[in-house]
């Protein structure tokens, strides 16, 4: 198999992943805002809100007003999360819960790097190869690739609040292969995502590699 120029990886779930649950992590925070709920219930209706929520990508809006169109999108989730769980009017702040969810999330305290990540991007490094982030996330992305000791191993990140496309469209591949200067068949694309990572890739003509983190077949 030929070397690629580039390899393209996803963010969440594929370098790093959330300790526990994201339902676990939103029980935490919220229990110090006084308010208590089951950290499954949470899970459940976080992945109910964020599949139901738009694509992050904010065709109308100037690039100064990206970073808040990203937290009110990112609310807009918490909101629906908690409502789900029918405790939403618990909060007597709620506005003040949400800052300190949203910062917490952007730095280093709620993720782990998978195991494998660390030696994997040696090894491509040493090989010669290119690499590059390419992430339906937002701009909280390079606080947290900095904070979590993975920033510097990548020329490139791409991501899909700041691109105005989200994965699979086809646009946000061809976007992060100009950053290379490099043509769909030298690169490769590796995401944790069927349809966003594996689908998308092959859609713009990339090499999709699925890593199944989860083992959810």
């Amino acid at each position: 198999m030929k070397k690629p120029k580039v390899i393209f990886v996803d963010a969440v779930g594929t370098l790093f992943g959330v300790k526990g649950s994201v339902g676990i992590v939103y029980s935490q925070i919220a229990q110090e805002f006084g308010v208590v709920v089951s950290p499954e219930i949470l899970n459940k209706q976080f992945f109910k809100s964020f599949k139901a929520a738009p694509p992050p990508i904010f065709l109308d809006a100037d690039i100064k007003d990206i970073a808040q169109r990203e937290f009110d999108w990112w609310r807009i989730i918490a909101l629906n999360t908690f409502e789900g769980a029918g405790v939403l009017k618990e909060f007597s702040d709620f506005s003040a819960f949400f800052s300190e969810l949203y910062i917490h999330f952007g730095t280093a305290e709620p993720w782990f790097v998978y195991p494998d990540v660390p030696l994997a991007l040696v090894n491509w490094r040493r090989l010669g190869v290119e690499l590059g982030v390419l992430s339906n996330f937002d701009s909280r992305l390079y606080s947290v690739l900095q904070s979590l000791g993975l920033r510097d191993y990548f020329k490139s990140i791409t991501i899909s609040t700041q691109v105005r496309a989200a994965k699979p469209d086809p646009q946000i591949f061809q976007l992060a292969l100009q950053s290379h200067s490099c043509s769909p068949e030298e690169a490769w694309h590796i995401g944790d995502s069927i349809t966003d990572d594996y689908h998308g890739a092959k859609a713009a003509g990339i090499r999709g590699i699925w890593i199944n983190r989860e083992q959810n077949y």
